[in-house]
C-alpha cells in the first residue's frame, strides 16, 4: 500500500485505500468465528487472567495487599512515568503540552471510569458462555458511579473497589499513549474530546470483550491477552496510526532536524515504566502467588533481551549504541511481552524479547521512513507492532516445549489462529473508529494548532507557560 502523505501546507492524508481494506476486512468476525468453530477444541481450552469473578468469593489479605501495590505501580506508569518520556522525547518548547496531557487524561479517563466506562466494560449482565448477543460485545449500566457495589463487595479474592481501580489505571493508560503519535501539534481540546470519544467507543469493547468473563467474544473464544496486548497496545497503535496520518505532520517533517530536548527525563521515565510494568503484568492475575511472580519474571526478561537486542542491531549498523534506543528498545519489550505474561515462562520471555528488538526496530525505522507518516514518538513502531508481535507469539510460547503454562494437549496451531483473529478484527474496527471520531472532531472544533503555535510551542500557545525558565 502507497501512502500519499500530506506536504506541510496540506495538513490532510486522503485514507481511501485504508478505509476501503478495512471495509472489505470487516466481514472477518464472521470468517474467523466459522473458522473457530472448526479449529480444535484443545486450543480454547486455556488458562487466563482473572477477571470475572469467582462463584464462591472470600477475601484475601494477600491479594488485597499485592493489587493494591499494583494499582499504584500502574498509575505511577502513566504519572509520571509515561510523561516523563514523552516529554523528554519532545522540543524544549512543547514539553509542558506533553506532561500536561497525561495529567489530564488520567483526570478525565478517572471520572468516565467511574460514571460508566467500569459498568460497560464489566457488568455481566445478560452475558451467555457461548452464545453470542449484544452483551458479548458491551456490559450494561448496572454499576455505573459504582451502584451496589460497596467496600465489603469481592471480585474474586479482592475487593470489587480495588479491581475497580486497578482496570482503571489501564484505561487511563491506553489513550495516553496515543498522545506521542500527534505530539507537538493537537490543540488540547481535540485531543480531550478525542481522548474520551475513543475510551467508549474502543477500549471500552476491546476491553468487554476480551476481559469481561464467560459471554464475552474474545474470552469464549480463549484469546491470550493477560495484561493488554490486545486491549491496550494493538488499539493505541491502530489508534495512533490513523491520528498522525488524518492530523498530519510537524511542520518541517522530515527536512528539519526535531531531536529530542532531554534524553535524560525519557531515561528516567524508562525506568519508571519499568518497574511499573511488574504492576501491569503480574498485577493482572489478580494474585499473590507463584503464577504472578513468574509474570514477573517472564516480564523482566523480554525487557532485557530487548534492550539488548535494539542496543545491538544499532551499534551494528551505526557504530554506536544510543541510550535513546536502548530505552525505545526497552519499551518494546515491555509492550510484547505484556499479552502472553501470564503463559508464558522466562524462555518464552527471552524469545519475545529479541523477536520484539528486531521488529520494532525494523517498524520505527525502516517502515515509518518508507511510508513516511509522522509517529511522532513512535508509538506504532512500539506499541502497536510490539503488541502484535506479542499476541502472537503467546500462541507459540505458551506450550509446555517452552516452559509455557499449557498442557500436552495444547494446540499451538489453534490457538495462533485465534490470536490472529482477535488482532486483526481489533485493528481494523480501531482504525475504522478512529478515524471516524477524529473527523467528527475536526469537523467539529478542528484538531490541529496553527502553524503559528505550532511553530511558538504548545506550552506558550496553548498553557502560556514554559517548562525552563533560565533567566533565574
Amino acid at each position: 500500500m502507497n501512502l500519499q502523505l500530506p506536504s506541510a501546507g496540506a495538513r490532510r492524508l486522503p485514507l481511501t485505500r485504508l478505509l476501503v481494506m478495512s471495509a472489505l476486512l470487516l466481514f472477518l468476525p464472521t470468517m474467523v468465528q466459522t473458522g473457530l468453530a472448526q479449529s480444535d477444541d484443545s486450543a480454547l481450552k486455556v488458562a487466563a487472567p482473572v477477571t470475572a469473578p469467582a462463584a464462591a468469593s472470600t477475601l484475601d489479605t494477600g491479594d488485597t495487599a499485592w493489587i493494591l501495590v499494583a494499582t499504584a505501580l500502574v498509575l505511577f506508569m502513566n504519572i509520571p512515568g509515561l510523561a516523563l518520556f514523552y516529554g523528554g522525547l519532545v522540543r524544549t518548547k512543547n514539553v509542558l503540552s506533553v506532561l500536561m496531557q497525561c495529567l489530564a487524561l488520567t483526570a478525565l479517563i478517572s471520572i468516565i471510569w467511574l460514571s460508566f466506562g467500569y459498568s460497560l466494560a464489566f457488568d455481566t449482565t445478560g452475558m451467555v458462555e457461548g452464545t453470542v448477543n449484544l452483551n458479548s460485545f458491551i456490559g450494561g449500566i448496572s454499576k455505573s458511579f459504582l451502584a451496589g457495589v460497596t467496600g465489603d463487595a469481592i471480585w474474586g479474592t479482592i475487593p470489587e473497589p480495588l479491581f475497580f481501580a486497578f482496570q482503571m489505571t489501564f484505561a487511563i493508560i491506553t489513550p495516553a499513549l496515543i498522545v506521542g503519535a500527534f505530539a507537538e501539534r493537537m490543540k488540547f481540546s481535540a485531543m480531550l474530546w478525542f481522548s474520551g470519544i475513543w475510551l467508549v467507543v474502543v477500549y471500552l469493547p476491546i476491553c468487554h470483550m476480551t476481559w469481561g468473563g464467560s459471554g464475552g467474544l474474545f474470552a469464549d473464544w480463549g484469546v491470550f491477552d493477560f495484561a493488554g496486548g490486545i486491549v491496550v497496545h494493538i488499539t493505541a497503535g491502530a489508534a495512533a496510526l490513523v491520528a498522525c496520518i488524518v492530523i498530519g505532520p510537524r511542520t518541517g517533517f522530515p527536512k528539519s532536524v526535531m531531536a529530542p530536548h532531554s534524553v535524560t527525563l525519557t531515561v528516567v521515565g524508562t525506568a519508571m515504566l519499568w518497574v511499573g510494568w511488574f504492576g501491569f503484568n503480574a498485577g493482572s492475575a489478580l494474585k499473590a502467588n507463584g503464577s504472578a511472580a513468574m509474570t514477573l519474571v517472564a516480564t523482566h526478561i523480554s525487557a532485557a533481551a530487548a534492550t539488548l537486542t535494539w542496543m545491538g542491531i544499532e551499534w551494528f549498523k551505526t557504530g554506536k549504541p544510543s541510550v535513546l534506543g536502548a530505552a525505545t528498545g526497552a519499551i518494546a519489550g515491555l509492550a510484547a511481552v505484556t499479552p502472553a505474561s501470564g503463559f508464558i515462562g522466562p524462555l518464552g520471555g527471552l524469545g519475545i524479547g529479541i523477536a520484539s528488538g528486531v521488529i520494532c526496530f525494523w517498524a520505527a525505522t525502516s517502515l515509518k521512513n518508507k511510508f513516511g507518516y509522522d509517529d511522532s514518538l513512535d508509538v506504532v513502531g512500539v506499541h502497536g507492532v510490539g503488541g502484535l508481535v506479542g499476541t502472537l507469539l503467546a500462541a507459540v510460547f505458551a506450550a509446555e516445549m517452552f516452559g509455557g503454562t499449557q498442557g500436552s494437549d495444547y494446540s499451538i496451531a489453534g490457538q495462533f489462529k485465534v490470536q490472529v483473529g482477535a488482532a486483526l478484527i481489533t485493528t481494523i474496527y480501531t482504525l475504522i473508529a478512529s478515524f471516524v471520531i477524529l473527523k467528527a472532531v475536526d469537523a467539529t472544533i478542528g484538531l490541529r494548532v496553527s502553524e503559528q503555535q505550532e511553530l511558538s510551542g504548545l506550552d506558550l500557545a496553548l498553557h502560556s507557560e514554559v517548562g525552563y525558565n533560565m533567566n533565574d
